[in-house]
C-alpha cells in the first residue's frame, strides 16, 4: 500500500540541516546535535558555508552539492535566506521542509508576504512545509529528534501537536520529570502549509500513536479540522486544550442567537461532536498526559472512593458532588465481602474508609471488591502515609490490580518525601496517580465526559427522505426572490413561509397596510388577535411598542392599529409597510422557548435552543449544536438547557410534547444543511404544550453564496449524502440498492468480509486478512463524507438486508483526485454489479468536484485489470511496487 503522503516529513530516510553548526546556542547547533544524540539512523547532511565538518559529519556548502536524494530539509538560517534555501531545496527534489529561522516574525506584513512567496514555490514542486516554527518536530519512536529543545524526549505512544512552540517545550520539560513519553511531538508554528487537520490525519494512520494531545489557539479550516479530529477520535483518545475562550466586549447582532452564542461555545460543541475531551488548563493537560497512555474507558459516571483517611476521602466526595458524579451504594454481595476483612469500626459502604493503619493487603482486597461491583464504573483510591501503612507495597498492589480490570483505577497519593519512591514506581508503570483527591475526581469526570462525547461521535443523522420531503421549490423561490432584490432580511411573512416549507408549524399571518385592512384581516383570522408592526429592517418590535396582544374586539383592533401606525410612521417614515395580523395563541400550559441559528466564522451554521420570550437574553439559557442533527442529538441539545425542567410534568401542568420540539430542531437542521444562504434565524417565542409546538414569531437573515459552491461545503460536519441513494436492478432483474455506508452497517460488513474467499480478500486487502479488526471496522463504517466515500450495494436476502459489494474512495491531498478500492462478494461477481457500483462511485467523486480516480491493483489480478480497462482506466506501472499496477481514470 502507498505510504501516507506526510511520511517523508515525519519519518524521513534522509535529512539535510541548512545552517547546521557548532556555534553554542545556535538553532542549527541544537537541531543537528539532537539528531546525532537521538540516534537518527538515516542519512544526515549538514549544510554550512564555512565549515567542512560539523560534529563529525561532512558538511556541504549547499544542498545542491550533496548529490544524493534528501527527504527532509530543516532550515535554521536567517529569514533573509529563506527564498533561496527553499527554492534550492525544492529543485533538489526534497519532499518536506521545516523552517526554523530564529528571526522569523510571522505576524509582520513583510513576513507574511515572504511566506506567501515560499508557499507558491513549495506547491510548484509539490513539497510540504512545516512552520515557520521555533521548536520544529520530533519522532522519538523512530529516534528522530529534529526539535529545538535542550532535553531528552522519551519515546511513548502519545502524540503531542501544538500550535505554540513554547507550550510544546513546557510540556516536554514536565514530561521529562514525570517519565512520560511521546510517539511524535509536532509544533506547527505559523502553519502556512501544514495545519492541525493534516497533522491529525497522519497520526490517525500512525500505528505507533495510540493517543493524541492537542494544543490549539485557532482553527483556520474547520472542515479539515473536524474531519481529521473525528477520524482520530474514532480509534484513539484525543484531548484538546484551546486558549482564547472569551470573545471580550459586548456581542452585537441582529438576532438573539447571534448575540447569545459565543465562538468558544461553538468550539466546545464541535469538540463534543467530534468525540474528544476538552481540557481547560495546562494543569489538566499535564494530568491528561499521564492518563492517556493507560487507554482508560468508563461505561458510566458511578465512582467508588476508598481511603485510609476519612478527611482526605471526603475531599474526593465533595468534589464528586460539585461535578454531579454519583457515589452509589455498593451491592449487598460487595458489602458482605468487605465485612469479612474490614475492621468493625471502618465504613463498609461508599466511600469505603479502611482506617489509617490499613495494610497493603487491606487496600488490595477493598479495591478489588469495588472494581468487581456491578454498581461501580471506576474506583479512586486515596492513600495517606500513616503509622502502619506501607506505601511501596500498596503501590505494588495497585499496579497488580490495574492489570486485572478494564475499569479506571485512579490513585490519589497524598504526601511528599515519604511517598516519593512509590510515586516513581507508579509513574514507571504508567499508573494514573495524582497529588490531590480533587484532581483524581476531575479526571474521572473527564473520562466519563469523553465517553459521552464518543456517543455523540457515533451519531450519523440519517437521510431526511425518511420524513415528509420539504417543499424545496417554494423555499428556493423565497430565498432567491429576497436575494435577487438585494434584501438580506426576510420579513415575518416570508420567514414563516420558509419555515412552513420545511413543515414547521407557524401561526397564520396576514399583512394589512391600513387600520381598516387590519380589521378585515381580524375578521378572517378570528378574534382574539395579535397586531405587530411591519417595518422594513425592524427586528425587535417589542422594543418600539410594536406588538399589541390579545385584542378581543374589532373596535380594539381598529383603535390599536390606528395608534400603532401613526406612531410608527412618525418614527420610521417610509419604512412602514403596515401591520401583520395573527391569531392570539392562548395555551394555558404553554412554555415559551427559543430556537435559533447563527453562522460561526470557522464552523459554519450553528443551532441554538433555550428559554424564549422577551427575557431570552436576560436569562441566557441557551445550548448550541452543530448540524446535522438526528433525534439523539436534538434530545441532547434540549437536555443541556435549564428550560428542559419546565418541559416535563410539574405542579398542575401536563408534560409538553417534547417530540414536537425535537421535530422543529430537526427541520431547522435540515434547512441549514440545504440552504447555506440562511445565516441567522430566530423563532421566538416557540410555544410548546401537551398538544405540540408552534412558532409565533420568526426572523431570518440571508447572505448570497457563490454559484460554484460545493454542496454542504458550508458545514463543518458533512450530512449523510442521501442524494446518492439509488434503487436499481441487476442484469437478472433483481432489485438492488446502492447507498452511502452508515455506522450501523458494521455487522453486515463483518458478515460480508467473512463470506469472501481467500483470493478475493487478498486481491482487495493485499494480505491474508481473516477478519476485520475493531479499528478497521470503525474506520470502514464510520466515515466522514466530506473527504471520503463508501458506497454499499445491498439486496434483500432471506435474513433481511445484506451487503454484496463495497466501493470506496479517499480524497487525496490535492483535493482534485481520489484513491479508490472495490470488492464484490464471490457469489455476486459477473452480474453487472461492479459496473453499476463504480459508476455510482464516479458520480459521488464528481459531486465532490474531483477530476481523477486512481488506485492500486495487484499485477496478478487479471480480472480486475480487464474490468478497469472496460471502465476506461489507464493501466500504469506502480511507482513504488512492481507487484502492483497503478490505474487512473479522468472523470
Amino acid at each position: 500500500m502507498k505510504q501516507h503522503y506526510l511520511t517523508p516529513l515525519f519519518e524521513p530516510a534522509s535529512i539535510a540541516v541548512i545552517g547546521a553548526s557548532v556555534t553554542e546556542g545556535a538553532v542549527g547547533t541544537t537541531v543537528f546535535g539532537n539528531l546525532i544524540e537521538g540516534g537518527y539512523g538515516g542519512a544526515l547532511y549538514p549544510v554550512n558555508l564555512k565549515h567542512a565538518d560539523v560534529m563529525g559529519h561532512k558538511a556541504y556548502k549547499s544542498i545542491g552539492k550533496i548529490g544524493k536524494p534528501v527527504d527532509l530539509v530543516v532550515i535554521t538560517t536567517p529569514q533573509r535566506t529563506l527564498i533561496d534555501m527553499v527554492t534550492e531545496s525544492c529543485r533538489h527534489g526534497v519532499k518536506g521542509i521545516v523552517i526554523m529561522s530564529c528571526d522569523f516574525v510571522g505576524t509582520a506584513d513583510k513576513s507574511r508576504d515572504l511566506l506567501d512567496k515560499i508557499l507558491v514555490i513549495c506547491r510548484q514542486y509539490n513539497v510540504r512545509l512545516l512552520g515557520p516554527t521555533v521548536f520544529g518536530q520530533a519522532r522519538p519512536v523512530s529516534k528522530l529528534n529534529s526539535g529545538n529543545y535542550a532535553g531528552a524526549i522519551k519515546p511513548g505512544s502519545m502524540a503531542l501537536v501544538s500550535q505554540s512552540s513554547s507550550v510544546a517545550s513546557a510540556i516536554l520539560d514536565w514530561a521529562e520529570s514525570q517519565d512520560v513519553g511521546f510517539s511524535s511531538v509536532i509544533s506547527l508554528g505559523s502553519a502556512v502549509d501544514m495545519d492541525v487537520g493534516e497533522t491529525l490525519d497522519y497520526l490517525v494512520s500512525d500505528p505507533k500513536t495510540r493517543s493524541i494531545l492537542l494544543y490549539v489557539e485557532d482553527v483556520s479550516d474547520a472542515r479539515t479540522f473536524m474531519s481529521a479530529l473525528r477520524a482520530a477520535a474514532r480509534t484513539k483518545p484525543v484531548m484538546v486544550l484551546k486558549v482564547g475562550r472569551y470573545d471580550g466586549g459586548e456581542k452585537l447582532g441582529r438576532t438573539h442567537s447571534e448575540r447569545l452564542i459565543g465562538s468558544d461555545e461553538v468550539f466546545d460543541n464541535a469538540l463534543r461532536r467530534a468525540g474528544v475531551l476538552r481540557l481547560r488548563s495546562i494543569n489538566q493537560l499535564f494530568i491528561a498526559a499521564r492518563v492517556l497512555p493507560r487507554n482508560y474507558r468508563t461505561r458510566g459516571r458511578r465512582l467508588a472512593v476508598i481511603t485510609n483517611g476519612i478527611g482526605a476521602g471526603m475531599m474526593a466526595v465533595d468534589r464528586a458532588g460539585d461535578l454531579h458524579i454519583p457515589l452509589p451504594r455498593l451491592t449487598p454481595a460487595t458489602i458482605t465481602r468487605l465485612d469479612a476483612f474490614l475492621p468493625a469500626q471502618s465504613s463498609h459502604d461508599n466511600p469505603i474508609d479502611i482506617l489509617g493503619n490499613a495494610s497493603a493487603a487491606r487496600f488490595h482486597s477493598a479495591t478489588e471488591a469495588a472494581l468487581e461491583d456491578e454498581n461501580i464504573d471506576g474506583v479512586l483510591v486515596v492513600f495517606t502515609p500513616q503509622m502502619g501503612t506501607d506505601h511501596m507495597a500498596t503501590a505494588e498492589a495497585m499496579v497488580a490490580l490495574a492489570k486485572t480490570t478494564d475499569k479506571p483505577l485512579l490513585l490519589a497519593w497524598i504526601g511528599g518525601k515519604k511517598v516519593q519512591a512509590s510515586r516513581k514506581l507508579l509513574a514507571k508503570h504508567n499508573m494514573a496517580f495524582f497529588s490531590t483527591p480533587e484532581h483524581a475526581v476531575e479526571v474521572f469526570w473527564s473520562l466519563a465526559s469523553w465517553q459521552y462525547s464518543q456517543q455523540l461521535l457515533l451519531q450519523t443523522p440519517g437521510p431526511l427522505g425518511e420524513w415528509d420531503a420539504p417543499d424545496m421549490e417554494s423555499a428556493r423561490m423565497i430565498v432567491d426572490a429576497a436575494l435577487g432584490s438585494g434584501r438580506q432580511m426576510l420579513d415575518e411573512l416570508e420567514s414563516k413561509a420558509l419555515l412552513r416549507a420545511f413543515h414547521i408549524p407557524v401561526t397564520t399571518t396576514v399583512r394589512a397596510a391600513t387600520a381598516e385592512a387590519a380589521v378585515t384581516a381580524a375578521m378572517g383570522v378570528g378574534l382574539p388577535i395579535v397586531l405587530k408592526l411591519d417595518v422594513e429592517g425592524l427586528t425587535h418590535k417589542t422594543d418600539f411598542d410594536g406588538v399589541a396582544l390579545n385584542l378581543v374586539t374589532l373596535m380594539a383592533v381598529s383603535t390599536e392599529a390606528t395608534r400603532m401606525l401613526a406612531r410608527a410612521r412618525e418614527r420610521f417614515g417610509d419604512r412602514v409597510r403596515g401591520l401583520t395580523v395573527q391569531p392570539m395563541i392562548n395555551r394555558k400550559y404553554g412554555r415559551e422557548l427559543m430556537v435559533g441559528a447563527t453562522h460561526d466564522p470557522a464552523f459554519g451554521p450553528v443551532i441554538s435552543f433555550g428559554a424564549g420570550g422577551v427575557g431570552v437574553e436576560v436569562f441566557n439559557d441557551v445550548a448550541v449544536a452543530l448540524p446535522p442533527l438526528n433525534d439523539y442529538l436534538a434530545d441532547n441539545l434540549i437536555r443541556r438547557t435549564r428550560v428542559k425542567n419546565m418541559l416535563g410534568e410539574f405542579r398542575n401542568r401536563p408534560p409538553a410534547d417534547v417530540d414536537s420540539v425535537k421535530h422543529i430542531l430537526l427541520r431547522i437542521s435540515e434547512m441549514l444543511c440545504e440552504f447555506p444562504q440562511v445565516q441567522h434565524l430566530d423563532i421566538n417565542p416557540l410555544i410548546a404544550d401537551e398538544n405540540g409546538a408552534i412558532a409565533l414569531d420568526a426572523r431570518i437573515f440571508l447572505a448570497p453564496v457563490a454559484a460554484d459552491a460545493r454542496r454542504y461545503g458550508h458545514m463543518a460536519i458533512h450530512p449523510y449524502p442521501s442524494h446518492l441513494v439509488q434503487v436499481t436492478q441487476l442484469k437478472n432483474g433483481m432489485p438492488m440498492t446502492i447507498r452511502p455506508i452508515r455506522p450501523e452497517d458494521a455487522e453486515m460488513i463483518v458478515r460480508f468480509v467473512d463470506g469472501l474467499s481467500e483470493e478475493t480478500r487478498y486481491n482487495r486487502y493485499m494480505s491474508t486478512l481473516k477478519a476485520l479488526s475493531q479499528i478497521q471496522l470503525v474506520r470502514f463504517t464510520q466515515i466522514d463524507y466530506a473527504r471520503e466515500m463508501a458506497l454499499v450495494a445491498t439486496v434483500q436476502g432471506s435474513a433481511g438486508e445484506m451487503i454484496v459489494a463495497v466501493a470506496r474512495f479517499v480524497v487525496n491531498v490535492d483535493n482534485d483526485s481520489c484513491e479508490f478500492a472495490i470488492v464484490i462478494d464471490d457469489d455476486w461477481q459477473g452480474k453487472g454489479l461492479g459496473g453499476r457500483l463504480m459508476e455510482a462511485l464516479f458520480n459521488a467523486a464528481r459531486d465532490m468536484r474531483l477530476s481523477t480516480v486512481e488506485g492500486e491493483v495487484l499485477s496478478s489480478n487479471s480480472n480486475m485489470l480487464a474490468f478497469m480497462r472496460r471502465l476506461g482506466f489507464v493501466i500504469n506501472k506502480h511507482p513504488e511496487d512492481d507487484g502492483l499496477k497503478w490505474v487512473v481514470k479522468a472523470l
